[in-house]
């Protein structure tokens, strides 16, 4: 069903190299976009390009493009940082695409649940108010708003906290004896990175089999939970002992995000809990 359909993601760095593995044995025709072109996976047609530029990338391709995947990941953490990579390379990439007269079938744009400002542990859905004050959701909301504007059909796909093999901050943090507040409850939202790639490639698959898409999905695991409950676990697994000598690490913002959306469409995340995630991840440690 899959065969022969073409697609290019910018951005194409961790999670979008896992999406373009999982496509490419698919069957599909990868383009790969990003400045170092040599990390992309084999069998993906590279296009060495930067974002940041407004001059479309020599290798961009000819022909019709069925979809487009923007996943970029900002380079520099600070408000022009995250203009730079949401919104201005969001800009370019619509530019060249309509240069060109292509006109994907769907625009797939990665997002963030950081656009929620929700702090009280609440669940959030896709339905829930998108009006976080920082200048990283405020930027991410922008972005969003720009692919849902184009003349190409858009759906956002909003991950939480994005962990897995090379995004090891919590263990590393667990290994030093990281101490958090137990009280009030800190609910963190996750979700491994093969889950979410696999994610990505299930709306590509659903689009392509023509089944009708929203234009938000939440890319979350089933079970969020509160921050000290995971690093309980995680300590037990370690076999760590010892706490840090500073007082409890406080985190801002708490809630509970939903990935009903997606289950309902007939998607189920591989790691459905913290538990199984970090788990594969230390198998491999």
């Amino acid at each position: 069903m899959s065969k022969g359909a073409s697609v290019l993601i910018a951005g194409c760095g961790d999670v979008g190299g896992r999406l373009a593995a999982r496509l490419r044995d698919a069957g599909w025709q990868v383009y790969g976009m990003r400045r170092s072109v040599s990390e992309l996976p084999e069998g993906i047609v590279p296009v060495a390009g930067d974002l940041h530029q407004s001059d479309c990338p020599a290798q961009w391709p000819q022909g019709e493009l069925d979809y487009l995947v923007y996943s970029a990941a900002a380079t520099e953490h600070d408000e022009p940082g995250y203009r730079r990579a949401y919104v201005d390379g969001l800009r370019h990439v619509l530019s060249w695409l309509q240069a060109r007269g292509q006109r994907p079938k769907r625009l797939l744009f990665v997002s963030s649940s950081g656009v929620y400002a929700q702090v009280d542990g609440a669940w959030v859905d896709e339905a829930s108010p998108a009006e976080a004050q920082s200048y990283s959701g405020r930027i991410m909301r922008e972005a969003e708003q720009v692919a849902l504007a184009s003349d190409v059909q858009a759906t956002v796909v909003r991950l939480t906290g994005i962990y897995g093999p090379g995004r090891e901050w919590l263990l590393k943090q667990v290994r030093m004896g990281y101490r958090v507040a137990v009280e009030p409850p800190l609910y963190g939202n996750r979700i491994h990175a093969d889950d979410a790639a696999c994610l990505l490639v299930f709306l590509l698959q659903a689009d392509l089999a023509g089944k009708a898409l929203d234009d938000c999905y939440i890319g979350v695991d089933d079970e969020p939970a509160p921050l000290h409950e995971v690093v309980g676990w995680l300590r037990q697994q370690l076999g760590v002992e010892h706490w840090a000598e500073d007082s409890a690490v406080r985190r801002s913002g708490s809630k509970r995000c939903s990935n009903a959306r997606a289950r309902a469409l007939g998607w189920s995340p591989q790691y459905p809990s913290y538990r199984e995630g970090y788990a594969a991840v230390l198998r491999k440690d």
